[in-house]
Protein backbone atom coordinates (compact mmCIF):
# COMPACT_ATOMS: atom_id res chain seq x y z
CA UNK A 1 0.00 0.00 0.00
CA UNK A 2 0.93 3.18 -0.87
CA UNK A 3 1.70 5.87 1.77
CA UNK A 4 -1.58 7.81 0.55
CA UNK A 5 -3.64 5.02 1.79
CA UNK A 6 -3.87 3.26 -2.40
CA UNK A 7 -3.15 -0.12 -3.00
CA UNK A 8 -1.05 -0.52 -6.00
CA UNK A 9 -2.82 -1.54 -8.66
CA UNK A 10 -2.65 -0.86 -12.15
CA UNK A 11 -6.43 -1.78 -12.50
CA UNK A 12 -7.04 1.93 -11.00
CA UNK A 13 -5.93 3.52 -13.74
CA UNK A 14 -2.78 5.82 -15.09
CA UNK A 15 -0.14 6.15 -12.56
CA UNK A 16 2.02 8.95 -11.68
CA UNK A 17 5.29 9.17 -9.72
CA UNK A 18 5.40 10.93 -6.54
CA UNK A 19 7.69 14.11 -6.33
CA UNK A 20 8.84 13.49 -3.07
CA UNK A 21 8.50 9.72 -2.46
CA UNK A 22 10.08 8.40 -5.73
CA UNK A 23 6.61 5.97 -5.64
CA UNK A 24 4.33 5.58 -8.77
CA UNK A 25 0.55 4.71 -7.68
CA UNK A 26 -2.21 5.60 -9.33
CA UNK A 27 -3.04 9.03 -10.07
CA UNK A 28 -5.89 9.47 -7.42
CA UNK A 29 -3.68 8.69 -4.40
CA UNK A 30 -1.69 11.84 -5.80
CA UNK A 31 -2.21 15.52 -5.74
CA UNK A 32 -1.47 17.12 -9.21
CA UNK A 33 0.33 20.63 -9.22
CA UNK A 34 0.90 22.99 -11.79
CA UNK A 35 2.45 26.33 -12.41
CA UNK A 36 0.47 29.66 -12.49
CA UNK A 37 1.56 32.53 -14.63
CA UNK A 38 3.06 34.38 -11.66
CA UNK A 39 5.65 31.27 -11.19
CA UNK A 40 3.46 30.02 -8.01
CA UNK A 41 2.83 26.70 -7.68
CA UNK A 42 -0.97 26.08 -7.47
CA UNK A 43 -2.46 22.54 -6.43
CA UNK A 44 -5.00 21.39 -9.02
CA UNK A 45 -7.24 19.32 -6.96
CA UNK A 46 -9.55 18.37 -9.93
CA UNK A 47 -6.76 17.58 -12.23
CA UNK A 48 -8.56 20.13 -14.75
CA UNK A 49 -6.26 22.90 -14.90
CA UNK A 50 -3.55 23.70 -18.03
CA UNK A 51 -0.18 23.09 -18.34
CA UNK A 52 2.64 20.17 -17.21
CA UNK A 53 1.82 19.05 -13.94
CA UNK A 54 3.86 17.17 -10.95
CA UNK A 55 2.34 14.86 -8.86
CA UNK A 56 2.73 14.40 -5.31
CA UNK A 57 1.23 11.63 -2.94
CA UNK A 58 -1.90 12.83 -1.11
CA UNK A 59 -0.59 12.93 2.90
CA UNK A 60 0.95 16.48 4.84
CA UNK A 61 4.09 14.69 4.76
CA UNK A 62 5.09 14.09 1.53
CA UNK A 63 3.68 17.30 0.23
CA UNK A 64 6.00 19.18 3.45
CA UNK A 65 9.16 17.14 1.91
CA UNK A 66 8.44 18.45 -1.58
CA UNK A 67 8.68 22.23 -0.22
CA UNK A 68 11.05 21.45 2.62
CA UNK A 69 13.72 20.00 -0.49
CA UNK A 70 12.25 22.53 -3.04
CA UNK A 71 11.48 19.51 -5.44
CA UNK A 72 8.82 21.76 -6.88
CA UNK A 73 11.43 23.67 -8.17
CA UNK A 74 13.32 20.74 -9.37
CA UNK A 75 10.14 18.78 -10.55
CA UNK A 76 9.27 22.00 -12.89
CA UNK A 77 12.75 22.81 -13.85
CA UNK A 78 11.99 26.43 -13.02
CA UNK A 79 12.43 28.77 -9.92
CA UNK A 80 9.08 28.40 -8.42
CA UNK A 81 7.10 29.83 -5.16
CA UNK A 82 4.76 28.04 -2.84
CA UNK A 83 2.22 29.80 -1.18
CA UNK A 84 1.87 29.42 2.83
CA UNK A 85 -0.22 26.93 4.04
CA UNK A 86 -0.50 25.69 0.46
CA UNK A 87 -1.47 22.02 2.85
CA UNK A 88 -4.42 23.45 4.63
CA UNK A 89 -5.57 25.32 1.45
CA UNK A 90 -5.59 21.19 -0.40
CA UNK A 91 -7.42 19.59 2.47
CA UNK A 92 -9.86 22.67 2.00
CA UNK A 93 -10.08 21.87 -1.42
CA UNK A 94 -10.10 17.89 -0.81
CA UNK A 95 -13.26 17.85 1.85
CA UNK A 96 -15.01 20.53 -0.09
CA UNK A 97 -15.07 17.73 -3.12
CA UNK A 98 -15.81 15.16 -1.18
CA UNK A 99 -18.84 16.62 1.05
CA UNK A 100 -20.08 17.53 -2.57
CA UNK A 101 -19.86 14.04 -3.87
CA UNK A 102 -21.63 12.84 -0.87
CA UNK A 103 -23.90 15.64 -1.37
CA UNK A 104 -24.79 14.48 -5.00
CA UNK A 105 -25.16 10.81 -4.32
CA UNK A 106 -27.71 11.95 -1.82
CA UNK A 107 -30.19 14.07 -4.45
CA UNK A 108 -29.28 10.72 -6.45
CA UNK A 109 -30.70 8.51 -4.06
CA UNK A 110 -27.55 6.62 -3.63
CA UNK A 111 -26.70 8.20 -0.38
CA UNK A 112 -28.95 7.88 3.67
CA UNK A 113 -27.76 9.06 6.82
CA UNK A 114 -29.40 8.11 9.91
CA UNK A 115 -28.82 4.96 12.22
CA UNK A 116 -32.28 3.42 11.09
CA UNK A 117 -31.65 3.76 7.78
CA UNK A 118 -28.06 2.98 7.56
CA UNK A 119 -28.93 -0.30 9.58
CA UNK A 120 -31.74 -1.05 7.25
CA UNK A 121 -29.52 -0.55 4.35
CA UNK A 122 -26.65 -3.00 5.62
CA UNK A 123 -29.09 -5.34 6.38
CA UNK A 124 -30.57 -5.49 2.95
CA UNK A 125 -26.85 -5.33 1.31
CA UNK A 126 -27.93 -2.17 -0.36
CA UNK A 127 -25.15 -0.13 1.26
CA UNK A 128 -21.54 -0.19 -0.51
CA UNK A 129 -19.90 1.94 1.79
CA UNK A 130 -20.36 2.80 5.38
CA UNK A 131 -19.33 6.30 6.98
CA UNK A 132 -19.36 7.24 10.12
CA UNK A 133 -18.28 10.54 11.65
CA UNK A 134 -14.74 10.73 13.12
CA UNK A 135 -16.34 12.11 16.74
CA UNK A 136 -19.27 10.11 16.79
CA UNK A 137 -19.95 7.77 20.16
CA UNK A 138 -17.32 5.00 19.33
CA UNK A 139 -20.33 2.71 21.14
CA UNK A 140 -22.81 3.57 18.93
CA UNK A 141 -20.43 3.31 15.54
CA UNK A 142 -19.62 0.24 16.91
CA UNK A 143 -23.27 -1.53 16.25
CA UNK A 144 -22.56 -1.20 12.72
CA UNK A 145 -20.41 -2.94 10.30
CA UNK A 146 -18.57 -1.97 7.37
CA UNK A 147 -20.40 -4.06 4.09
CA UNK A 148 -19.00 -7.49 3.26
CA UNK A 149 -15.73 -6.26 0.53
CA UNK A 150 -16.95 -2.91 0.93
CA UNK A 151 -15.28 0.16 2.04
CA UNK A 152 -15.42 2.28 5.02
CA UNK A 153 -15.02 6.13 5.46
CA UNK A 154 -14.00 7.74 8.91
CA UNK A 155 -12.43 10.57 8.11
CA UNK A 156 -15.08 13.46 8.43
CA UNK A 157 -16.60 15.09 11.47
CA UNK A 158 -20.10 15.03 12.53
CA UNK A 159 -20.24 18.57 11.28
CA UNK A 160 -18.48 17.59 7.67
CA UNK A 161 -20.65 14.84 7.04
CA UNK A 162 -23.83 16.96 7.98
CA UNK A 163 -22.79 19.06 5.32
CA UNK A 164 -23.30 16.65 2.65
CA UNK A 165 -26.87 16.09 3.72
CA UNK A 166 -28.00 19.15 4.66
CA UNK A 167 -28.23 19.00 8.36
CA UNK A 168 -26.37 20.42 11.42
CA UNK A 169 -24.76 17.60 11.83
CA UNK A 170 -24.29 13.23 11.14
CA UNK A 171 -23.01 10.44 12.55
CA UNK A 172 -23.92 7.38 10.16
CA UNK A 173 -24.27 7.09 6.63
CA UNK A 174 -24.13 4.73 3.74
CA UNK A 175 -23.47 4.38 0.06
CA UNK A 176 -24.94 2.34 -2.42
CA UNK A 177 -22.80 0.61 -5.04
CA UNK A 178 -22.20 2.45 -8.19
CA UNK A 179 -22.96 5.61 -8.45
CA UNK A 180 -20.25 8.30 -7.32
CA UNK A 181 -19.76 5.45 -4.58
CA UNK A 182 -15.90 4.83 -6.55
CA UNK A 183 -15.48 8.62 -6.28
CA UNK A 184 -16.25 8.78 -3.08
CA UNK A 185 -14.26 6.91 -1.34
CA UNK A 186 -10.95 7.79 -3.68
CA UNK A 187 -11.78 11.51 -2.42
CA UNK A 188 -11.76 10.38 1.49
CA UNK A 189 -8.61 8.23 1.15
CA UNK A 190 -7.04 11.35 -0.06
CA UNK A 191 -7.98 13.38 2.35
CA UNK A 192 -7.91 10.48 5.07
CA UNK A 193 -4.15 10.92 4.16
CA UNK A 194 -3.99 14.67 3.83
CA UNK A 195 -5.01 14.42 7.45
CA UNK A 196 -2.88 11.81 8.19
CA UNK A 197 -4.84 9.70 9.30
CA UNK A 198 -3.61 6.37 7.41
CA UNK A 199 -3.44 3.10 9.47
CA UNK A 200 -5.70 5.07 12.17
CA UNK A 201 -9.52 3.89 13.21
CA UNK A 202 -11.28 2.59 10.95
CA UNK A 203 -11.16 -0.21 8.22
CA UNK A 204 -11.37 0.90 4.36
CA UNK A 205 -12.29 -2.37 3.67
CA UNK A 206 -14.45 -5.10 5.34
Amino acid sequence: MARGGIDKDRSDGPERKCLATGEVQPKQGLIRFVVGPDGQVVPDVLGKLPGRGVYVTASRSAIATAVKKKLFARGFKAQVSVPEGMEDEIESQVLRRLVELISLARKSGDAVAGYEKVKDWLAKEHARVLIQAIDGSGRGKSKLSTPHRGKFIGCLTADELGMAFGRQTVIHAALASGGLGKRVVEEAQRLQGLREMVGGKGRTEG
